[in-house]
């Protein structure tokens, strides 16, 4: 992610009556403000989605809200941990919140012997050395293993998972697949907050980077898909709660949808003309005519994104490459 200067907001902060934003503490110009990590229920057990990138301002922050929302300390305050992906800013602080989640328990319980509680760790299947590293450093008893033995409790798309007090389909989240800004990217779907979490596939400020365009802008279809449905039914969503940034309105789904294409149409443009004499199309040649007006330290995010719509153009046989290698890679409109 890139992005000018992020408008600050409180690193606690109340977004409705289920869900508490928690900024991460690790502010940059590609996190923005930070990570945002959200514990989701009316009262406890919570839902945490996400756990920020493991600094230690983070966790009085986390208690801080754990603190203001827990209505009984004699059952688990969360039960559920929903990892959005495999980023480090988003899963890095796993060890230290169990860690915090067991000191409570055993604090507001002693001598009573009872066993902690431990919250469910999901994420949909990717493997990953940190997350992976992360996992065999953990003591077992501070998390409830999946049926298999494992840690981590693999989720699928159409999931749901009841958020407290439950007993009704609005209080719940539902998990929908959304690659593209990694392969395990997900959303959620909250229909009490008319709402969606949207971790890095949008975020509350400038863009975001992906892994693959193509599978980015399929996925950011199937929101605006999911969130219109048919027969001009109504929104399912208003708000997004983004991985980063502020808490934005729906239509900026069709924002991001709507600058990819007009960036892939520029693409395709500029390729359609002649390029400057002696030269040939290639990433930089591109990034030149096509971010002049831009300040030339930003040439270098700008040249990852060519590449990006150049790999996608020619898997759809819309571009055709002619030879050389990376950035300096010559293209022609395919024939």
């Amino acid at each position: 992610m890139s992005a000018p200067a992020a408008t600050p907001f409180s690193s606690v902060t109340r977004l409705s009556k289920n869900v508490v934003r928690v900024l991460g503490q690790n502010p940059s110009k590609f996190t923005l403000q930070g990570t945002n990590t959200y514990l989701v229920g009316e009262s406890n057990p919570f839902i945490l989605v996400d756990t920020g990138q493991g600094y230690d301002s983070y966790i009085p922050l986390l208690e801080e809200a754990l603190n203001s929302s827990n209505t009984n300390r004699d059952a688990a305050e969360v039960n559920e941990i929903i990892l959005t992906h495999k980023h480090h800013d988003h899963i890095g602080g796993l060890p230290s919140v169990l860690a915090l989640l067991r000191r409570r328990w055993v604090d507001s319980h002693p001598g009573a012997g009872l066993p902690f509680p431990a919250p469910k760790i999901h994420k949909l299947p990717l493997v990953t050395p940190q997350l992976t590293s992360m996992i065999g450093c953990l003591s077992p008893d501070l998390y409830t293993p999946s049926p298999s033995g494992e840690a981590v409790h693999d989720i699928y798309e159409g999931q749901t998972f009841a958020v407290t007090p439950g007993g009704s389909p609005e209080l719940a989240l539902e998990v929908i697949h959304t690659p593209g800004h990694t392969d395990d990217s997900l959303c959620l779907h909250f229909p009490a907050d008319r709402a969606l979490f949207t971790a890095d596939t949008v975020l509350g400020q400038s863009s975001t980077v992906f892994e693959d365009l193509g599978l980015y802008m399929a996925s950011l279809r199937k929101l605006t898909a999911f969130n219109h449905g048919e027969g001009g039914a109504e929104r399912k969503y208003d708000t997004l709660y983004p991985g980063h940034g502020p808490t934005v309105p729906h239509d900026h789904v069709e924002m991001y949808l709507r600058h990819r294409v007009d960036r892939e149409n520029q693409v395709l443009e500029a390729i359609a003309g002649e390029p400057k004499s002696g030269d040939s199309w290639t990433t930089w040649t591109l990034v030149q005519k096509i971010y002049a007006s831009y300040p030339q330290e930003l040439w270098e995010p700008a040249a990852v994104s060519v590449d990006q719509h150049l790999k996608k153009l020619r898997a759809e046989g819309r571009v055709a490459k002619l030879g050389g290698e990376e950035r300096h890679t010559q293209w022609k409109l395919a024939t």
